[in-house]
This record gives structure tokens, C-alpha cells and sequence, in this order.
């Protein structure tokens, strides 16, 4: 419906097919960011020393630890939401110019709202991150397994890098989510419908996007085992994403 009267709206406008059809590509440039910023990590190389038990060599291979670049989802959104709401709870009780300034501080369009938003969400991105990754528990996993990152010692060590890693990674994951979050204020602000503005960003964007992603996930996980299971009754070798081969 808000797609329908975006376009009803530019239609007789000036350019306004143009118009439209820019918002569409900026719309899908959106998307794009949006699925690179859920589906973002940084791969840590972990490798496991080799171990040979009786006949058998266990050990050796080289594997990642994902980190997400945002690995706080949209926590921080909903968070800095909250907290914003807190002045328009001062105006509601506040007379005069005290009431009006609040008032006016809460103006989802304005400058300093945005501004406020943003920053309180690059706050809360790196504060939910901290209780949520954990590196030291990473690195004593990694040591009682007998694993290590190649050139980093082993312990202490090892939790400084991860923890030297996530801080690098999720700045610009705030930063982008930050963005994400007061697109919808931006695009209303160049004059796009107010209901079609809300599909430039948000927490409804990225939870939408997160949904799509993990059902297309669970569908290409199920195509995959449909197809494993018709090689396993007839026997035949499969082939994984690593490039090894079994014989079944």
C-alpha cells in the first residue's frame, strides 16, 4: 500500500517516474547494506594440534571462528528506543519553554534526535557485545581443545586478540547499524511518503532481513540433505563444501 502511494504521488509530479525509480534502487542499496551487515564476520584461522591415538591421527586441520560484525543484532535499536522515550516523557509533565524544548528534542525528524539516536546506539552496540562475547571463555575453550590461532600465544594472549579483533570490527558495525536505524527520518526529511520511508530502515528492515536469510538457510540446508540421502541409498561417494569425499 505505502509502495502504491509513493508512486500514485510521483506520478504527475515533474521527473517524478525518475523519482521513483531512484527510490527503488536506493531502496534495494539499502537492502544490500542490510543483508552485509547480518550476514557480516570476520573469520579468526584457529588450528588444532595433531594427535595420534593407536592408528588413528586426530588434529591438524585448520578451522575459523566466525565473529559477527554485528553481533548485537537490532538489541541496541530497540535499547536506544527506550531511552529516547524518556524525554518525551519530561515534555508530557514539563510547562513553559522547559516542556516545549523536550517537545521539540523529540522531533523524530530533527537533527539532534537523530543525532542522539545514533550515538546511543553505537553505545549500547558495543555495551551488548561485551556481555554477549565472551573471549576469554573463547580462548580457554580453544586451549582445553588444544587448538590455537597461528602467531598468537595461547590463554591470556589469545583473549587480547579476539577481544582486539571484536572492538575493530564492531565499529563500523555500530556505525552502519546506527545508519540503518535513522534511514527511515532521512528519507522522510528528502520528502519520500512517511509509511513508504519506513522500508529504508529500522529494526523492522533487519529482523525481515534476518527472517528471510534464515529460512533461505533452513531451505538450502533441507534441498542438501534430500540430496545427500538419494546418494546414500544408492551407494554412491558425496562430496562436501570442503572438497572431501566419503564412501558410504
Amino acid at each position: 500500500h505505502a509502495l502504491v502511494a509513493e508512486f500514485d504521488r510521483l506520478l504527475n509530479a515533474p521527473g517524478g517516474l525518475v523519482l521513483f525509480l531512484l527510490e527503488i534502487i536506493f531502496l534495494m542499496v539499502v537492502i544490500a547494506g542490510a543483508i552485509m551487515l547480518v550476514q557480516g564476520t570476520r573469520k579468526i584461522p584457529v588450528q588444532y594440534a595433531k594427535r595420534i591415538v593407536g592408528n588413528k591421527q586426530y588434529g591438524g586441520v585448520r578451522q575459523y571462528i566466525p565473529l559477527k560484525v554485528n553481533a548485537a543484532n537490532v538489541m541496541p535499536i530497540i535499547f536506544a528506543q527506550a531511552i529516547m522515550f524518556i524525554p518525551l516523557t519530561i515534555a508530557q509533565f514539563s510547562v513553559g519553554e522547559g516542556g516545549g524544548f523536550w517537545a521539540s528534542l523529540m522531533n523524530y525528524t530533527s537533527f539532534s534526535y537523530n543525532f542522539i539516536f545514533a550515538l546511543l546506539i553505537i553505545a549500547f552496540t558495543y555495551f551488548y557485545t561485551a556481555i554477549t562475547v565472551n573471549p576469554i571463555q573463547m580462548a580457554e575453550d580453544l586451549k582445553r581443545n588444544n587448538g590455537f590461532i597461528p602467531g598468537v600465544k595461547p590463554g591470556k594472549r589469545t583473549a587480547e586478540y579476539i577481544d582486539l579483533v571484536m572492538s575493530r570490527i564492531t565499529f563500523p558495525g555500530s556505525i552502519f547499524l546506527a545508519l540503518v536505524a535513522i534511514m527511515p527520518a532521512f528519507a522522510g526529511i528528502t520528502g519520500i511518503n512517511s509509511q513508504f520511508a519506513q522500508f529504508f530502515g529500522g529494526t523492522s528492515l533487519l529482523i525481515l532481513v534476518g527472517v528471510v536469510l534464515d529460512t533461505l538457510q533452513q531451505i538450502e540446508s533441507h534441498l542438501l540433505m534430500r540430496h545427500y540421502d538419494g546418494f546414500l541409498k544408492s551407494g554412491a561417494k558425496i562430496k562436501g563444501r570442503s572438497g572431501s569425499i566419503a564412501a558410504y
